[in-house]
């Protein structure tokens, strides 16, 4: 009988895919396109985006029915809607006051979300839909799906256990004490693994250890997790969590204007509530865990270290909750465009996502159904989903700061599939694949031209044999799992640390790398584009095709005790596991690169301010602040932190002596906002 459980995350957080043995089919009349569904279609929903002709009518009906309405005010698309008795229909995109601008600028505020009778037939009802000359795009809804069994509980550390039990050698650059285990920060090489034939080799790991002389984290780097809940009152991740200050739980009032009442601490997508939660029936700690690897509070005393987890006097960035899983429940894929939107619009510039289709390569005869095999494929099923993507991608960040748009980073998959899932495969995302402790390809990661970067994922199938004795556990009982991925965790309710593997794991390493290198050009007042920072992330990442010589040995998930083990192919990996991310690179590479942040030309609606850090842009010791039309805009100084109040549309200068003289236009219109956005 095992003693022990192995974490295996096949893509933590997957979607079931659409595709042909995965879909009905039904003819139009009339026409030879016929209408495709998959079979996990939600019934009686349907989410249409309109013509931009149609806007003025659309908002009107709106406007009269207070955001949610059972008609659209569109004769011919309510002739369709009456005979489907539909009872429901709103914006996807609820009304944020602050960015409604942009969100219009990319189209979003004509997607709708129609709930009708489900005994009607949804395939018959896109079909009536599509043929109507105001649609413009029109796709089914379903809910998410994991593809790991979510009633299966890790056994792991306690905090008092993991505080209190292990040693720390003074060699390490934070004292937290279990930062030991992590070999995939910093390995010398020596880490002890179960099998004797699997190694390591010094050097497989992110190369935090160059990256944290120079840099440790800033708290104005925002991290969303979208996965399971984030447990916010975690010991080691409680001071770098996202909070969002305007809001209070349980006040009923939607305080900062972004169309979600009392999102103190993000958002659960889930069940549609501000209450995130990571104690449902079914709730496996995921998301707690792929937050320890970003942003676990360094040098603190406790538990594990996190790249960008802060220290030496730093801060560490902060992760915002996003959560699409709560238990046995998941949100839909409209809820999942809401929540990226939410992202861009709440200051995130990094989206960490472990979850997936699967891939279109994966094998039907190990029980996986194939996603998309193409990117058009792909924007075809879900519109919504890329234009969501695109939104964060194109908004998130500021022309003012350190990043233009945001990076979207995406788990490659976990189905040993030689190409990588969507959204992954995308090509303006991030596809993140695993390895091991000596450079090698994780025996389950996928893998393809698609793949952009790799990071230590660990592989419990190459270090750990199903069936071992006693003598593979450590002090607590736990399986010798140096090879997979220890971070923070949290099982019914309680706060802990423990093992996963998987692209899941591999994934917020790059993310976590991706923070810590904003951190450090804002520090160094450098401000990208996303995609500039994207190519610098690649190029300063390791080429380790190298090592892809021969074959390596490998135990299949669930064999038992006495199974033969798989033999992998290395020669195949490579040029398709991307290159392994190296923060020290990245961080040095970011000296030189990019731009100065220079004051920036300022956009405001009237009656809005706006406060610059005058020092983020090579500006000190300011002495006076000047506009030229005081009925436009006024400035006030305090410090070297200055404050622009709008005060009515127009055109005008701001002046500001320091070392030397700073002139920058001011623009006051509707509709613009801080971020430069007309």
């Amino acid at each position: 009988m095992r003693k022990y459980l192995y974490l295996y995350m096949t893509v933590a957080l997957m979607l079931s895919a659409c595709v042909k043995d995965d879909m009905t089919t039904t003819p139009a009349e009339g026409t030879t396109t016929p209408v495709v569904l998959p079979e996990d279609a939600l019934q009686g929903e349907v989410i249409i985006k309109f013509k931009p002709e149609m806007e003025t009518i659309l908002e009107q009906t709106m406007t009269r029915s207070g955001g949610v309405a059972t008609r659209s005010g569109i004769p011919s698309t309510d002739e369709i809607l009456e005979i489907l008795d539909a009872y429901h229909f709103e914006r996807v995109f609820p009304v944020d006051s602050r960015h409604e601008a942009r969100t219009r600028e990319n189209g979003l505020h004509l997607w709708y979300i129609v709930r009708f009778n489900p005994e009607e037939n949804l395939a018959e009802a896109m079909r009536r839909l599509s043929q109507l000359g105001e649609v413009d795009k029109l796709q089914c809804n379903r809910e998410i799906r994991r593809a790991y069994n979510p009633s299966s509980e890790p056994r792991f550390i306690s905090c008092a256990e993991a505080n209190g039990n292990a040693t720390r050698s003074t060699e390490w650059p934070f004292n937290d004490p279990e930062i030991y285990r992590q070999w995939c920060y910093i390995n010398d090489g020596t880490a002890p693994i179960a099998q004797e034939w699997a190694g390591v080799v010094a050097g497989a790991d992110a190369g935090c250890e160059e990256a944290w002389k120079l840099c440790t984290g800033d708290e104005d780097i925002i991290v969303a997790v979208m996965d399971e809940a984030v447990m916010w009152s975690h010991p080691d991740l409680a001071d770098n969590i996202w909070i969002n200050e305007g809001e209070e739980l349980n006040a009923g009032v939607d305080a900062d204007g972004n169309g979600y009442v009392d999102d103190k601490y993000g958002y659960n997508f889930a069940r549609n509530t501000p209450i995130t939660s990571w104690t449902s029936n079914g709730s496996t700690g995921h998301g707690t865990h792929v937050a320890g690897t970003i942003a676990a509070v360094n040098d603190n005393g406790i538990g594990v270290a996190g790249i960008a987890g802060g220290g030496k006097g730093q801060k560490g960035v902060k992760i915002m909750t996003i959560q699409l899983f709560d238990g046995m429940n998941s949100c839909s894929l409209a809820m999942e465009a809401r929540a990226m939107k939410y992202a861009a619009d709440n200051g995130a510039v990094i989206l960490q996502c472990s979850w997936g289709y699967n891939s279109a390569k994966s094998n039907l005869i190990m029980g996986y159904t194939p996603g998309p095999a193409t990117e058009e494929e792909w924007a075809a099923l879900y519109p919504l989903e890329k234009e969501a993507l695109d939104y964060f991608i194109n908004c998130a960040g500021s022309p003012n700061g350190v990043i233009d748009g945001g990076l979207a980073i995406f788990a490659s998959g976990n189905e040993y599939a030689a190409q990588s899932s969507f959204p992954a495969a995308y090509s303006k995302c991030i596809s993140v694949s695993a390895i091991a402790a000596d450079y090698t390809p994780s025996s389950y990661s996928n893998y393809g031209s698609e793949v952009l970067l790799s990071a230590p994922g660990g592989d419990l199938e190459y270090y750990g044999t199903p069936g071992e004795d006693d003598d593979s556990y450590d002090e607590y009982g736990i399986l010798k799992q140096q090879g997979a991925i220890f971070s923070t965790l949290v099982v019914n309710g309680v706060a802990g640390y423990g093992y996963y593997e998987g692209t899941s794991m591999a994934c917020p390493h790059v993310s976590g790398v991706a923070a810590l290198g904003l951190a450090y050009a804002k520090q160094q007042k450098r401000h990208f584009t996303w995609e500039e920072f994207r190519n610098l992330m690649y190029s300063s990442a390791r080429d380790i095709d190298s090592y892809f010589v021969g074959e390596k040995l490998f135990y299949m998930r669930h064999n038992s005790a006495g199974a033969t083990p798989v033999k992998m192919n290395l020669e195949d990996y490579k040029g398709k596991m991307g290159r392994l991310i190296d923060a020290g690179a990245l961080l040095k590479a970011i000296d030189g690169a990019g731009r100065d942040m220079r004051l920036p030309n300022i956009y405001l609606a009237p009656e809005a301010t706006m406060t610059l850090k005058l020092e983020e842009y090579n500006i000190t010791n300011a002495k006076s602040a000047t506009v030229a039309n005081i009925a436009i805009a006024e400035a006030t100084l305090q410090g070297n932190t200055l404050t622009i109040t709008a005060k009515s549309e127009g055109q005008t200068t701001l002046t500001i002596e320091a070392d030397r003289s700073y002139t920058v236009t001011i623009t006051v219109r509707e509709g613009a906002n801080d971020n430069g956005w007309l």
